[in-house]
């Protein structure tokens, strides 16, 4: 008996499995959160020197990048141990607090683990022992990581969202989501349909209504569920981010001028689509009554 097959005559064990691998992998989403944004802002910066012909401003500083320095404590400097580095594990025992110099944990980092870990249980449980859960599972980390540095930094770089929309047209060479007509069609009305949006929106106010990454995170959706659910992702997201958006105005005096970032709620209804997108396209049609 292969571990395949172990793991499929025992789904509770397959999506336990997923949930610790969530979990690892959530930890390691934290260090993409923190460090990608940091990383294309030395490239943005030794692109403005190049351009300007002045020195490298990165020159003769160590490396730094996902795997280089180990983590340390931003407070004072303490490099974090394997015991320390333990996923939600580590932050109860240490109260949410560093090790060393007490220093309170951002909240962040559990909760990011947390959801990791939660989303890969879901995806588990959906798709069970194959590689649809596999390449679902890569989907939804993609989405997290996006997610997280959107609310941050309101950026959704290029690095996660184009690997992520050339990663859903591979998936469609196999049919695993979508047919390849389905997720190339997906990809460029997702795509389109934003763009156009925003070009009216500025035609009209002058104003830019939502960053470009926004069209580029549509595309990749488009590019894993298909052309079909687009609808679906665009009115669930809209629908989620405007009753978010009124909460925040209504119960924490949030300033209608200030953007509010639109990828999360994106990669929320791009998630249901993949998991569900065929009870949420039916459901929709009949509340249409077609």
């Amino acid at each position: 008996m292969t571990a395949l097959d172990l793991l499929a005559g025992s789904p509770p064990l397959f999506v336990v499995l997923a949930v610790l691998l969530g979990l690892i992998v959530g930890s390691f989403l934290n260090v993409v959160i923190h460090r990608l944004p940091l990383m294309m802002e030395r490239e943005w910066r030794a692109q403005c020197a190049e351009l300007l012909n002045q020195a490298d401003p990165n020159a003769g500083q160590p490396a730094f990048n996902l795997w280089r320095p180990r983590s340390r404590c931003p407070h004072c400097g303490h490099l974090i141990t394997a015991v320390e580095n333990i996923p939600l594990l580590s932050y109860v025992r240490q109260r949410g607090r560093c090790a060393h110099c007490g220093a309170a944990i951002s909240l962040q980092y559990p909760l990011v683990e947390a959801l990791s870990g939660v989303m890969a249980g879901v995806v588990a449980w959906k798709y069970g022992p194959g590689w649809p859960a596999a390449a679902a599972l890569v989907y939804t980390w993609f989405l997290l990581a996006a997610s997280v540095i959107d609310v941050r930094h309101q950026l959704l770089p290029d690095d996660l969202v184009l690997p992520l929309l050339w990663l859903g047209l591979f998936a469609a060479l196999f049919g695993l989501f979508a047919d390849l007509p389905s997720a190339v069609i997906g990809a460029m009305a997702g795509y389109l349909a934003l763009w156009s949006v925003y070009q009216l929106f500025r035609l009209l106010t002058g104003k830019e209504g939502m960053g470009h990454g926004d069209f580029k995170l549509l595309a990749a959706l488009g590019a894993w569920t298909g052309w079909q659910y687009l609808v679906a992702i665009v009115l669930l997201s809209s629908l989620v981010g405007a009753v978010f958006g009124v909460a925040l105005i209504l119960f924490r005096g949030r300033d209608r001028q200030v953007p509010m970032p639109f990828g999360p709620f994106l990669a929320a209804a791009g998630w249901i689509a993949l998991l569900w997108g065929g009870a949420v396209n039916r459901a929709y049609l009949n509340w249409l009554g077609l």
